[in-house]
This record gives structure tokens, C-alpha cells and sequence, in this order.
């Protein structure tokens, strides 16, 4: 599912809220996690999952078409571990 899918099922289930108002949900629910990963932070959603960030440390990778040595910063990635109730679902 693409987020353009995930508004118009929103939409679809909520007739009384206009489209730009979902959109506008579903853009500050991503902006917000996405604000707090930035921050360092952890957001849990009970019987989703939790989304966190870990680090990759800085490395030496290869460039697939030449096969050169290129080094690789450290950075952080995000992590999303699901819940139990979600593995639950999916395990039916």
C-alpha cells in the first residue's frame, strides 16, 4: 500500500472528512514520527509495533560498476520491530 492508497481507504471509510483533511492527517501522523526519529527518539504504537533508529557505523563499501573502494559515513537507519498483537494477526 502507497501513502495515496492509505488516504483514499481513510477517506473512503470516513465520508464526513474531506480528502484534504485526510491528507492532512496522514501527512502530520508521518511528519510527527518522522520528527521524532530525527530527534533521537522511540514511537510506539500499542499492537503495532515501536519505530527507532539504530546506527551503522562508518565502513568501506565497493562501487558495484567499477569495483572501487568508497568510504561509507556512519549513519543512523530506522527500525521497526512489530508488536505482538500485530505478529499475532499475520500468524492466523
Amino acid at each position: 500500500m502507497i501513502r495515496s492508497e492509505l488516504v483514499q481507504k481513510i477517506a473512503q471509510d470516513n465520508p464526513s472528512l474531506p480528502l484534504r483533511d485526510v491528507e492532512r492527517i496522514v501527512s502530520t501522523f508521518f511528519d510527527t514520527i518522522t520528527e521524532r526519529l530525527r530527534n533521537g527518539g522511540r514511537v510506539e504504537l500499542r499492537g503495532f509495533g515501536a519505530f527507532s533508529t539504530r546506527g551503522r557505523d562508518a565502513r568501506t563499501g565497493r562501487n558495484p560498476r567499477t569495483g572501487e573502494a568508497v568510504e561509507v559515513d556512519a549513519k543512523r537507519v530506522p527500525y521497526f520491530k512489530p508488536g505482538k498483537e500485530m505478529r499475532a494477526r499475520l500468524n492466523v
